[in-house]
């Protein structure tokens, strides 16, 4: 059984997901912690449910959603996987905390390259990665179809979608990755955004003004 917390972090509200299963391993996705109290929060639900972080996911390079990489290598030695089509992102993480005032950080040299052609096989389960760029070039989702559940970074939103103005985003190219990649999806599909209320497939398909 795969269990899922919401971290709302930073400020700009990124949602943080750690998964973890009945043996006590977990992943994060999008470690988006910027302060020692958000850091002492996260490391203390760990430590409170007696669970051990193994894996860090990335939807995406955008600094909001990387922040506390350097903190997971730093405390864990654990390297993230990304997307290879958002590399610029880590590279500039200086140069963007410098443009949005934010405390410096520095992304671990490296990173595992997220392949969209492979199943990513963790916490006892296998999630379908979905490459749904627009909002950035290496914008993935991770897709647990067992559990009926998508993390979908800043792709898709309850009621709206990612912006589409930063270094290699694409309005065109992100409606149709939601379209093509997200909507195929079941109806009943929970989609865990990187911002806001969780929401379904199915709602967004029929109320989210992107697509009506």
């Amino acid at each position: 059984m795969i269990k899922l917390k919401n971290f709302v972090f930073g400020p700009f509200q990124e949602n943080t997901y750690l998964l973890w299963n009945d043996s006590g391993e977990a992943a994060v996705v999008d470690p988006g912690m910027m302060n020692k109290e958000e850091e002492k929060l996260f490391l203390d639900f760990l430590k409170e449910k007696n669970i051990t972080l193994k894996h860090v996911l990335l939807t995406h390079g955008h600094v909001d959603h990387v922040f506390g990489c350097g903190f997971l290598y730093d405390t864990f030695q654990l390297t993230p996987h990304l997307h290879p089509a958002d590399a610029y992102w880590v590279e500039k993480l200086p140069d963007t905390c410098l443009m949005y005032g934010l405390p410096k950080t520095q992304f671990p040299g490296n990173f595992f390259p997220i392949s969209t052609s492979e199943k990513l096989k963790i916490l006892g389960t296998s999630f379908q990665i979905l490459h749904v760029p627009g909002h950035s070039p290496g914008s993935v989702a991770f897709y647990d179809a067992e559990r009926k559940f998508v993390i979908s970074g800043d792709a898709l939103f309850a009621g709206s979608i990612g912006r589409t103005d930063f270094p290699g985003g694409d309005y065109d190219t992100l409606i149709q990755s939601i379209k093509s990649k997200l909507f195929s999806l079941p109806d009943e599909t929970l989609v865990y955004s990187g911002h806001g209320p969780k929401t379904t497939i199915g709602q967004e398909k029929k109320f989210n003004p992107f697509f009506n």
